[in-house]
């Protein structure tokens, strides 16, 4: 019988940062592997320079093979008892668990985090790794999330923590917590952003095939991925149109006509299916996608209207202060990329 043999993680050279991914098992294999690509793929595109990240695997368990919930192991390079005697330097953590973990979380991972984190640059949680982050005590008096199905258990549990269930990820300081699954690849793309730039990290996304690379303020819940909901063809159809041509004056008698059917045949197919109107769907749609361009660092507004299609930015200010409660300006301040005050033309 073969004898089976860890990974062993190269070490890192001067300059590298090293990324460390703990997983409490059986944890959501996505949650481990999808922000594992990213900086996978930061090394790769890096070219015939050094390698910017050291990916490292840590097993919270006996040995180094990890169970998932899917079934299928994964293989870590060290256990969490390993990587305490190693003690070596952690740039940025990520904390990985699954559905049936995150409530019985093993007191000597809770101990390690609390000890290791002071000396860690980034702090992050994907998905339900919240509760690990909170049981260690990082998260009291911060502002975080997490899946929006148990938000509401991490808050009761944890009532130190500011929950906030709406966004994708959320960054408090060193500290990131995120909704996960695929959240997670969006917040790894941000930590990479955040080292190599905005143009490397749109870079991994075209890589990795993403529709687009969605900021930390992006609702877990869109409209755009509501509209797929829709039973009748004809209007999904019509919702992936309109979220490709927002500049375009949308009246409800062009996307009828686009539908090839009646206004009064539309706006009920609307309130049907999605419990709206024509109207109101193309105006959420349009400011989550002002809310996209103001997170990524977009700074003139003249062009996030156009491309949006408000006719003037009193127009658009007005919708988002609507909307949100808060203006766009007051928005890109709290989620944007960068302090630049936004240009108005």
């Amino acid at each position: 019988m073969r004898k089976r043999t860890k990974p062993v993680a190269p070490p890192a050279e001067p300059g590298q940062k090293r990324v460390v991914i703990l997983g409490l098992p059986p944890v959501d294999a996505l949650d481990v592997i999808g922000p594992a690509e990213v900086f996978a793929w930061a090394n790769q595109l890096h070219g015939g320079e050094s390698a910017p990240y050291v990916l490292e695997l840590v097993c919270s368990a006996v040995d180094v093979h990890l169970d998932s919930e899917t079934g299928i192991g994964l293989k870590g390079h060290s256990t969490l008892e390993q990587e305490g005697h190693a003690n070596k330097p952690i740039d940025t953590l990520l904390v990985t668990a699954g559905s049936r973990t995150f409530e019985q979380i093993d007191q000597a991972a809770i101990d390690w985090i609390r000890t290791r984190s002071p000396t860690v640059r980034r702090v992050c949680s994907i998905c339900v790794g919240a509760f690990a982050l909170a049981a260690a005590g990082l998260l009291d008096g911060r502002r975080a999330t997490t899946h929006w199905g148990v938000a509401r258990r991490l808050a009761e549990r944890y009532p130190k923590v500011r929950v906030d269930p709406a966004p994708i990820w959320v960054k408090d300081g060193n500290v990131y917590t995120s909704a996960g699954i695929s959240s997670g690849i969006d917040l790894a793309l941000s930590l990479v952003s955040e080292d190599l730039g905005n143009d490397f990290a749109l870079e991994i996304a075209k890589n990795l095939v993403l529709f687009f690379r969605r900021p930390g303020g992006q609702a877990q819940f869109s409209f755009a991925l509501q509209s797929q909901s829709a039973h009748s063809p004809g209007l999904g159809e019509l919702c992936l149109w309109i979220g490709e041509h927002l500049h375009m004056d949308l009246t409800v008698e062009v996307m009828a006509a686009r539908a090839s059917t009646s206004v009064r045949t539309l706006i009920r197919m609307f309130q049907r299916e999605l419990q709206t109107t024509p109207a109101r769907y193309v105006e959420n749609v349009r400011l989550e996608s002002v809310c996209r361009s103001l997170a990524l660092g977009e700074r003139s507004m003249h062009d996030v209207c156009r491309r949006n299609g408000y006719h003037s930015v009193d127009v658009l200010r007005k919708a988002f202060t609507r909307r949100f409660g808060v203006s766009p300006t007051e928005y890109a301040r709290r989620f944007g990329k960068s302090a630049e005050p936004m240009q108005s033309g």
